[in-house]
């Protein structure tokens, strides 16, 4: 009966004790007690009901249990007395350590990694988004399938039917393979299309502006602000997967495109990066990357490292970037002053319209690039319109039958654009037209 009323009325609420293994040196402390605090947010994000935390200190994980004997006794006791039906655990669990744990406690297990999936899995809303987590969840369970006896159920009915002499587990494996399979031709097609669609913003010169940053930092509030979107943007862990790119007009009338992509975590999952590779591209082919930082985060540091260490696995460690320290309105003054990074950086609030200028000005800055001086025959329109498109013509002067131009170039795009105006550049380093009456002009 209390089943059939669940259906009903919807799925049980899930009511979760959260489980922390601190393991090495004492100093890293405060680290594993922020990353609890994080579990705890991930969990609210994920409408779990957080009832207790429980901490356990090891040198080493127990290969059985994960946490000690002892332990699994007491959080035995604190699911009893609470009445979760789930604990999640902020590591990454084996197979064998889940079976172990399920059946000791008799409630669902997962770990931090399952429920950033399951997180993804709820917010994912394009046809992209859905592919790309079911990918990474598929992948994630097939290596612990044996060990995951509550949690199959999730799963409903859609691992397929059961072949003659197989087991079932023999059943699942195939089917699961067979699905991962197919998803990834479907994302394969799906690269393709971005793929072209990165290729025609190239074509037509388009500046490229990639956000990134940790979960939360304000990202997709930043994009709202800075060029009028709708983005979606809460408070909350992974408000938005899918990557949206809109225009921002500069302070000089260039637009550039600026893309919002999908926020980073610490230990977040392989399979997860790999599923979003497709998207996440959009950081590789940026020109400019703005990695954004919640200023009023006791974790700053350590989401700052997480950042660095995702772009260099996606090969984009090296690009051109601005670190932007955001949310400085929840900062003391002091604790603002305390704010540094190596290389260039803006301490800014995204509800700060002077903040807001400061950095189109940066970008617009990073944009620029060398003057050019172009000597241009009147009657080519076309090579003429292009210089204008370039970059900013900063002076202009006509007499008989051509046009002189300096033109400061946006960026690398006279590398990739123009070399149709290479055959009427002037060499203004030697000397030669620096003004239109000078000699041979």
């Amino acid at each position: 009966m209390k089943q059939q009323l669940q259906q009903v009325h919807g799925a049980e609420e899930e009511r979760a004790v959260l489980v922390s293994l601190m393991t090495g040196p004492r100093k890293n402390e405060k680290i594993a007690e922020q990353s609890l605090q994080e579990l705890v947010r991930l969990a609210e994000t994920a409408s779990v009901r957080v009832l207790d935390t429980i901490t356990q200190y090891r040198e080493a994980p127990d290969p059985a249990w994960f946490i000690g004997k002892g332990k699994v006794d007491e959080l035995k006791a604190a699911v009893q007395a609470l009445e979760a039906n789930l604990a999640i655990f902020d590591q990454e669990l084996s197979g064998a350590q889940v079976r172990n744990l399920e059946q000791a406690l008799d409630v669902k297990i997962i770990d931090r990694t399952q429920l950033i999936l399951d997180i993804f899995a709820q917010r994912a809303k394009t046809r992209e988004g859905i592919i790309q987590v079911e990918l990474a969840q598929l992948n994630y369970l097939l290596p612990r399938l044996a060990g995951h006896g509550k949690n199959l159920s999730r799963l409903g009915g859609g691992i397929g039917t059961r072949g003659p002499g197989e087991t079932k587990l023999e059943t699942d494996r195939r089917h699961i393979r067979e699905r991962i399979g197919e998803l990834k031709r479907q994302l394969a097609e799906v690269k393709r299309h971005r793929s072209l669609l990165r290729e025609r913003r190239r074509k037509s010169g388009a500046f490229q502006v990639a956000l990134v940053g940790y979960t939360n930092a304000g990202k997709s509030t930043l994009l709202n602000r800075l060029t009028s979107a709708d983005v979606y943007a809460e408070n909350l862990l992974f408000a938005t997967l899918d990557p949206t790119s809109r225009a921002l007009k500069l302070p000089g009338g260039k637009e550039v495109i600026v893309t919002d992509t999908v926020g980073f975590i610490q230990n977040l999952p392989h399979d997860l990066v790999a599923a979003f590779r497709a998207t996440l591209e959009e950081v590789c082919e940026a020109d400019l990357i703005l990695h954004v930082v919640d200023s009023s985060s006791g974790m700053r540091e350590q989401q700052m490292a997480v950042v660095d260490e995702v772009l260099k696995e996606l090969g984009a460690f090296g690009k051109d970037r601005i670190t932007v320290f955001n949310k400085i309105d929840l900062c003391a003054e002091a604790e603002i002053e305390m704010l540094a990074a190596e290389g260039s950086h803006l301490r800014i609030s995204a509800f700060s319209d002077a903040d807001l200028e400061k950095l189109k000005a940066a970008i617009e800055e990073r944009l620029a690039g060398d003057t050019k001086r172009f000597l241009i025959p009147a009657d080519q329109g076309e090579l003429i319109a292009l210089a204008y498109r370039l970059g900013d013509v900063v002076m202009s002067e006509a007499a008989e039958d051509r046009l002189l131009l300096d033109v400061r170039l946006y960026g690398n795009e006279f590398d990739r654009f123009g070399h149709r105006l290479a055959a009427y550049e002037v060499n203004t380093d030697k000397g030669e037209a620096k003004t239109w009456n000078s000699r041979n002009v």
